[in-house]
């Protein structure tokens, strides 16, 4: 028999550590190859450790809600076979440079399924691991409309997110879309019943007069103490504009067809309010900052990351890096395919990290404005509100005319330990002027 050593793979390029919130495997139980060892998680994003042998789980090398490093040995597994040969076979992984396992990143955990006594699931040539076995056969999902559901791993093959999305569309409960448009329209509420039903989810105990109180979640947690730290750590003020949007809206109106046509991709009005705060921030470079205690850390690079609203409730950052360096097509494409992966559980860990400025769009809830609490380290957060049609005065060469205008509200909330007024007034009147200033002739 030869032992092999699981060590914590690696994550992204600055991501150094995760916390184990639960193990799946325990001493003793047998594990096949990619099976599903541990859950770990690195900030908000979760992920699942497979097994890159077969063999049994021997020990054990971190308890639940440890901190572990990547490259750290965190199990010991039992193989078949002599350690030479066994080590030969499992060197790609035994190296951290070269671990490229595929764990299945995620916001929240989907809840493990009921053991199964027995599975009358016969795989046939694909592959399932035994959880994906097990819950399709809580299911009762047949072997062939197991075959037919497309999967995203390798080789395609189907993973827990992939039938869990299966099953959740089969039932007509399926996540409602992250809304990246800022129509406060009824459609935008469609993810209202979704993060009503995953709240009823969490587990509740009844007390007197009706209450009940509800446990928070572990994602819950950590973003009610990121903001606790924030408000702590920074003294917020927050600055408002509103801003003539009607030439961005009727652009996106006439292009948004053979937009999508062309490049197989929605625009969004998200893409073009990045671009115009990147544009911003390289006028006023001083937005881009942290700190760290009497020193201001100057950003190089403009990473903008963009708030989405998961259908749990719980909030998520993706970043999309370099975003000065991206045209209208890359962030459209950038963004487009942050959100999709957000609602899908399948961001990186690397994917929420190096943020240096946040947009948030509380307009896709139909909130005309908003007071955002700072994303630390980050200093500055802008909040976008819904898009509304109102009477506004226009100054014309014959006079003064009213005329109906699309109308949006930016506030920005900013760290007055280094922002002053007069630096994030200026800002966010810089945003809104770029966006008023929006070319109706414009080619993309």
């Amino acid at each position: 028999m030869a032992q092999y050593e699981l060590l914590l793979p690696k994550m992204g390029e600055s991501v150094a550590e995760a916390t184990v919130i639960k193990w799946v495997k325990h001493p003793g139980d047998m594990i096949g190859l990619d099976d599903t060892i541990l859950e770990i998680a690195t900030d908000k994003v979760d992920s699942e450790v497979p097994s890159p042998v077969a063999g049994r789980l021997v020990k054990q090398l971190f308890q639940e809600n440890d901190v572990a490093q990547v490259g750290e040995v965190i199990a010991i597994i039992e193989t078949e076979g002599d350690d030479d040969s066994q080590q030969n076979e499992a060197e790609p992984t035994a190296v951290v440079e070269d671990v490229k396992p595929e764990p299945i990143p995620g916001i929240e955990q989907l809840p493990e399924a009921a053991p199964v006594q027995k599975s009358d699931i016969s795989v046939g040539d694909r592959f399932y691991s035994p959880l994906v076995k097990s819950i399709a056969a809580q299911e009762n999902i047949s072997i062939e409309e197991l075959n037919s559901i497309k999967g995203s791993g390798a080789e395609g093959r189907l993973n827990k997110d992939d039938l869990m999305a299966y099953i959740g569309s089969k039932k007509g409960g399926a996540p409602g879309a992250i809304s990246d448009d800022t129509k406060s329209e009824p459609k935008q509420f469609s993810n209202a019943a979704s993060i009503q039903a995953s709240a009823n989810k969490t587990t509740t105990t009844s007390v007197s007069g009706g209450d009940e109180i509800i446990e928070m979640d572990r994602m819950r947690k950590l973003i009610a103490d990121h903001m606790v730290m924030s408000k702590t750590t920074s003294p917020h003020v927050t600055s408002f504009v509103e801003a003539d949007v009607t030439n961005m809206v009727l652009w996106r109106n006439k292009v948004k067809n053979s937009f999508e046509k062309r490049e197989n991709e929605k625009i969004t009005f998200t893409p073009i309010f990045v671009e115009a705060v990147a544009k911003a921030i390289k006028d006023f470079p001083m937005i881009n900052v942290s700190v760290n205690g009497s020193q201001i850390i100057k950003k190089r690079d403009i990473n903008i990351g963009m708030a989405a609203a998961l259908p749990s409730g719980n909030l998520i950052v993706p970043v999309i890096k370099n975003a000065d360096q991206l045209n209208l097509v890359g962030l459209t494409k950038a963004v487009n395919d942050l959100a999709g992966r957000a609602r899908n559980s399948k961001l990186k860990p690397d994917e929420t990290q190096g943020g240096t400025f946040t947009l948030t769009n509380v307009g896709s809830f139909g909130n005309v404005m908003g007071t955002p609490i700072i994303n630390q380290p980050q200093v500055a957060i802008l909040a976008v509100g819904a898009i509304k049609k109102k009477p506004a005065v226009l100054e014309t060469e014959h006079g003064d005319v009213i005329a109906i205008r699309h109308m949006m509200f930016l506030s920005l909330s900013y760290d007055h330990r280094v922002v002053d007024g007069s630096l994030g007034g200026m800002f966010v009147r810089r945003v809104a002027d770029y966006l008023e200033a929006w070319d109706l002739n414009r080619e993309i």
